[in-house]
This record gives C-alpha cells, structure tokens and sequence, in this order.
C-alpha cells in the first residue's frame, strides 16, 4: 500500500475540515462517510481503521474521530455472529 498512516490522517482532517462547516452536524456526519466510501479504496479506509483502533485516532480532529465512530458500520460491514 503507497499510503502511510501519516498521509491518511491529513487526507481525513482535510475532509473533514471540509464536511465539519455544514450546518447539519450529522448530515456532515453522514456527508463524509459516503465521501470515504465513495473515493477511498477499502485498503484506505481498512488503514485508517487500524491506525483508529492502533492509537485511539491519534492525530485525527474531534470531527473525523466522532464521524469514523459513527459510520463504522456503513463503512466496514462487519460480519456479527
């Protein structure tokens, strides 16, 4: 994979930065989970779930880790037994 956990925080706070100026909370919430879903790559966002769950979203802004906690579901279908 080219990316490194570095280059994906930046790319998910630009985002986010991004989707955090709407008006509507959790329509920007909800905004930013289809765009990851939509234009990253599921190693992207498999990456950036690993660093979440690595480090507790080290570097990531209050926007992204609250949208990431939220959309988990929508984004990485988990498989529940």
């Amino acid at each position: 994979m080219g990316m490194n956990a570095t280059q994906l925080i930046r790319m998910a706070n630009q985002i986010g930065a991004f989707f955090a100026s709407q008006p509507d909370a959790e329509q920007a919430r909800t905004d930013f989970a289809l765009h990851l879903k939509r234009q990253w790559d599921p190693q992207m966002r498999t990456a950036l779930f690993a660093h979440l769950d690595a480090t507790a979203g080290e570097g990531l802004n209050p926007f992204v880790l609250q949208a990431l906690g939220g959309i988990r579901e929508q984004i990485e279908p988990q498989v529940h037994a």
